[in-house]
């Protein structure tokens, strides 16, 4: 399917929140693209672009469902209001684009299109990487991450998928709600994803040791894994590391903004009866600034 793109002025003239072809953004969301993309060029050597992105956005309200406000399937750009979700993908797009030394509005959108849509292409509303191994899968054959491995005795957990929340509460979802055809192609992509296993971190590994800091890399995505019904994972994050171990710079849902954790990411996990250990992806397309 043909992406279309407007271009030009109408970036930089929407006053309010509007749908131009496959995107939906505002006069705000377009600016502060081009004003972080600009800010990249002036980052310090060594710094990584990853994470001077990321803590641009501490302090930013958490906002559920701000993908879900038209009736066909578009291009949602909105860094005002982040879920843990989007604020991954806004963050990686941004050094996705800056690190190919591009900095156009545009030339986001195209990144953020490839990193939350199927082969990167808007079809319809099943072709959003809903579940998250489903995005890990896609991302990584697209060569924009890859999932970080190490020894079986680190990633000693082995997850089997689960994936049927969305077709088990799909009155829940505004595009579900009631479509059935809609319902009939989400559940082939759960049916797809149902049974396959992969390797995770527990909580007990997740230790301040010089063997954790040499697999997890600040900047790198970290993938909460969950036994919680029809879902495999429940939350995400950037990891970043300070004197007393691993931390997670997030969308928090409780304390309802971006947030750098102040407490341990082990200690964050034990708190949550659903955490079992995380993932750990790691961008390809950009490191640190030199």
């Amino acid at each position: 399917m043909i992406r279309i793109f407007v271009i030009g002025l109408m970036f930089f003239l929407a006053s309010s929140a509007t749908a131009s072809g496959k995107y939906t953004y505002s006069k705000a969301d377009s600016v502060m693209v081009v004003r972080l993309l600009s800010e990249a060029k002036t980052m310090a050597e060594g710094e990584n672009m990853v994470l001077f992105f990321a803590r641009k956005f501490i302090g930013k309200p958490y906002v559920a469902h701000t993908l879900e406000v038209n009736s066909e399937e578009q291009l949602v750009i909105n860094l005002r209001q982040l879920d843990c979700t989007t604020f991954v993908e806004t963050v990686l797009a941004l050094a996705m684009t800056a690190g190919e030394n591009k900095y156009s509005f545009k030339d986001y959108c195209d990144n953020l299109t490839k990193i939350r849509y199927n082969n990167g292409v808007i079809e319809d509303y099943s072709s959003r990487l809903h579940y998250f191994t489903a995005w890990i899968t896609d991302n990584v054959e697209m060569g924009i991450v890859d999932e970080v491995k190490g020894s079986k005795a680190l990633f000693s957990g082995l997850q089997t998928v689960d994936a049927t929340y969305m077709t088990k509460h799909s009155d829940s979802y505004k595009m579900l709600a009631g479509n059935t055809a809609m319902i009939g192609k989400i559940a082939l992509m759960e049916k797809e994803l149902c049974g396959q296993k992969y390797r995770y971190i527990p909580n007990n590994n997740i230790r301040n040791t010089q063997e954790l800091r040499n697999v997890i890399h600040d900047g790198d995505v970290i993938a909460i894994v969950t036994n919680k019904k029809g879902l495999e994972i429940s939350h995400l994050g950037f990891a970043v590391w300070k004197r007393d171990g691993l931390h997670l710079l997030n969308a928090s849902s409780l304390r309802h903004r971006v947030v750098e954790e102040s407490s341990t990411l082990r200690n964050y996990l034990i708190g949550r009866k659903t955490a079992l250990g995380v993932r750990v992806l790691r961008f390809k397309l950009c490191g640190n600034r030199s």
